[in-house]
């Protein structure tokens, strides 16, 4: 948990984040990694925050231009919220700055074959979800 929150207070600290917090940087990335639109409650597992936070979350992005809402064609209760043009350059722009300093971080703090550990410890502990 230290070595956690040492990394998000350094990456935090970056001049990378174009006026984004982190977790909404967060948003960005994981409905980038999405095939298309995704609803709240899909998003939300995926996202560290709760379905009211991430619904207020989703608001600001949406009124910033970064994210779009549409009505869910199965369910007029729901949306699904997908990345704007504007959203998805904003996303790769911090991605690529953000990516270099991960690595740089990571690289300065462990050898190959640690990073290499890492990775497999990390896959064994946090497997993707099917």
């Amino acid at each position: 948990m230290a070595a956690h929150a040492a990394l998000m207070r350094r990456f935090a600290a970056q001049d990378v984040w174009h006026g984004l917090s982190m977790r909404e940087y967060d948003v960005l990335y994981t409905l980038s990694k999405c095939d298309g639109p995704q609803r709240i409650g899909e998003l939300g597992k995926h996202v560290l925050l709760s379905q009211p936070a991430l619904s207020r979350l989703v608001d600001r992005l949406v009124e910033r231009g970064l994210l779009g809402r549409c009505a869910d064609p199965d369910d007029a209760r729901a949306a699904h919220i997908s990345l704007t043009d504007a959203g998805r350059e904003m996303q790769r722009s911090i991605g690529r700055a953000h990516g270099r300093e991960v690595a740089t971080a990571m690289t300065a703090a462990l050898t190959d074959q640690e990073l290499v550990l890492l990775e497999t410890l990390s896959r064994k502990l946090a497997p993707e979800e099917s």
